[in-house]
């Protein structure tokens, strides 16, 4: 997953817990231009920190695991 997935994906989860960028970028202080850039992969250097922040707020996580040797369904779709 890059940035710009990453940006899609949390545009999605926002959207099911029902939160408004107006919100998210009010209770974290950050723009939501920035916020709004990202969701549409126009802006991707929002800066970790930040992403971090955000998927806190949503109540997800950044995990790190070993990369498998083996592809993933993505790989193999996205071929």
């Amino acid at each position: 997953m890059n940035f710009i997935e990453l940006g899609k994906k949390i545009s999605y989860l926002r959207k099911q817990k029902k939160i408004s960028q107006q919100q998210l970028s009010h209770d974290l202080n950050i723009s939501r231009a920035t916020i709004s850039s990202f969701e549409n992969g126009n802006h991707v250097d929002i800066g970790l920190k930040k992403v971090i922040q955000i998927l806190d707020y949503l109540g997800f996580e950044i995990s790190i695991k070993e990369k498998s040797p083996f592809p993933i369904f993505e790989d193999i779709i996205n071929g």
